[in-house]
């Protein structure tokens, strides 16, 4: 089994623009091409790329392009298998497929619920996950269909891989929609966390390829579609997707009675959501755990929040690290180091080409292009946290930069080809490295790369774990005993019915506190995992005259 420490993906890198040291070579590459295309030549008529056959027929297009990562994700399932959740992020939505699963939107409260609180979930009113239903649906259809939640994750990311060759072709030609769509594949595939982790990106994506792909086919239905995934995934980010929309809304005359049904239905299911978590029409999951535990931070011009309840120390570290953060930069400076994020979305090579889209606005279509995308990240900026799925929704925006910027340097012979000849290579490189599953070649060649991500080894033993409790028969309870300097990984999770499940997850209160729900759960073997030990210290726990006897 591989070893190797995980990429710090979901963290911006060191580079102040983003870059990692392969990219300053593809750009070094990119730029040297440029120099020689930019001889004294003959201009030429834009051509736009060979002609694919399959690309005029947007049905069989789509298809090809929502089937293609899933292969390609697959295709390194020897190396790199299904994703296990990894933190408080996962677990949480996990919960919530889970919870989505069982045909709920909550579950009911425990009777012991000191012994289970994590970050980002409720224990009271409900059991329940802190977000907002988009994601766990998604995964709960996998895991209904499938058994598993990570069938979901494949299948949000094939729609998205699909739709956004859709897209494309409603807004450029059927080459250029087709380059369009393999980048999407290269920069947001099987190497994109988007695809190994549970965290989302791609239903959102989803909804801005629906959206956006509607407003030059003035499809009220698939406008109303995207709209409403967008409200059940990311609230806030549905404000400024509407807002962007606006100036679209006029062309649409009489039909916009559906699209208007349609969100009235999503937003019932939020209002459904909310009573059934909260006990409230109007309170959201998320507003409530902000209100009990601090967590997570407010916006930049709010005040921090105030916990009112009884923080551990994982919710303690969570609360400090949001109020820091809240407090740390201005908007100017948030936006400025959030440059680095851009190179999530663009491949080092196509930065000539987004340049050459700037430079060359001409249209009120460009400009409202160009707009959305600062409306997205300028009103992202008020809030201290970022990650890209955040701006999701606007990925086949950036795509269709590239490609019109590719389109436009399409005068210059074999500049727009060898630019994405470039990314084609830069991916091609990286997923053979990964696919090679050679540990050592990894070792050495991932530090070059920032921004891929792909789930191999198990570097924080939890596989392990999970195989050591695997050999014992019978239900388990594992009291987790965190050392004085754990800091921001979780490992309290379980399942959405606690009491049902093989394995139960709780924190070590102290034996006088643990007698409760060990007398709670008589019938299962219990544990001791000290997961800050290396590798982590999983013990019977037995009580005689001390505590705790660790036998080997």
């Amino acid at each position: 089994m591989l070893s190797l420490q995980p990429h710090k993906v979901f963290l911006s890198p060191d580079s102040a623009i983003g870059f990692g040291a392969g990219d300053y070579v593809a750009l070094l590459l990119a730029m040297l091409l440029i120099a020689w295309t930019l001889r004294p030549r003959k201009a030429a008529a834009a051509r736009g790329p060979t002609r694919v056959p399959f690309a005029q027929r947007t049905t069989w297009g789509l298809l090809f392009f929502a089937a293609l990562p899933i292969v390609l994700r697959l295709a390194l399932l020897r190396y790199y298998p299904l994703p296990i959740g990894t933190g408080a992020d996962d677990f949480s939505f996990l919960l919530l497929g889970d919870t989505f699963r069982h045909f709920r939107f909550a579950n009911p409260p425990h009777a012991l619920p000191q012994f289970f609180e994590q970050v980002f979930v409720l224990q009271r009113p409900t059991y329940s996950s802190m977000y907002p239903p988009g994601q766990g649906i998604v995964l709960a259809l996998g895991w209904l269909i499938f058994s598993t939640p990570w069938a979901g994750v494949l299948l949000a990311e094939a729609a998205f891989c699909g739709l956004c060759y859709w897209m494309l072709r409603g807004w450029t030609t059927a080459g250029w929609a087709f380059l369009g769509g393999l980048l999407a594949v290269f920069e947001f595939g099987p190497l994109c966390y988007w695809m190994n982790c549970y965290w989302g990106g791609a239903v959102s994506a989803c909804a801005g390829c629906l959206v956006f792909g509607s407003l030059p086919r003035r499809n009220s239905i698939l406008l109303g579609i995207g709209l409403a995934i967008q409200l059940l995934t990311r609230p806030f980010e549905f404000c400024l997707l509407f807002l962007c929309v606006l100036p679209y809304l006029p062309s649409f005359r009489k039909a916009l009675a559906i699209p208007a049904v349609i969100l009235a239905a999503a937003g019932g299911v939020m209002l459904l959501q909310d009573k059934q978590v909260t006990g409230r029409w109007t309170t959201m999951p998320y507003q409530l755990h902000q209100y009990q535990y601090g967590i997570p931070a407010s916006f930049a011009f709010q005040p921090n929040p105030i916990p009112h309840a009884q923080l551990n120390s994982e919710q303690e570290q969570n609360y400090r690290a949001g109020v820091s953060i809240h407090d740390e930069q201005n908007y100017v400076e948030r936006l400025w180091f959030r440059v680095r994020f851009l190179r999530f979305f663009f491949y080092a090579p196509l930065c000539v080409a987004v340049l050459v889209f700037v430079v060359t606005l001409r249209t009120r279509r460009d400009l409202w292009i160009l707009g959305t995308a600062c409306v997205f990240l300028l009103g992202t900026n008020l809030y201290p946290f970022f990650y890209p799925h955040y701006i999701a929704a606007i990925t086949c925006l950036f795509i269709l930069i590239s490609v019109e910027g590719l389109a436009k340097l399409d005068r210059k012979p074999h500049t727009a080809a060898g630019l994405f000849v470039l990314c084609a290579a830069q991916f091609l490189f990286w997923y053979g490295i990964y696919a090679s599953g050679n540990p050592q070649l990894l070792a050495f060649s991932r530090r070059y790369e920032s921004w891929d991500y792909i789930n191999y080894g198990d570097p924080q033993y939890r596989r392990y774990v999970a195989a050591e409790l695997a050999r014992f028969p019978g239900k388990q309870l594992i009291f987790v005993r965190y050392s004085p300097g754990h800091q921001f990984s979780e490992w309290i999770h379980n399942a959405a019915d606690v009491d049902a499940s093989r394995v139960v997850f709780a924190h070590d209160l102290g034996v006088i506190e643990n007698q409760q729900l060990l007398s709670y759960y008589p019938d299962r073997r219990p544990w001791l995992l000290e997961p800050d030990e290396n590798p982590p210290a999983l013990l019977p726990y037995k009580i005689d005259k001390s505590p705790f006897v660790q036998v080997q």
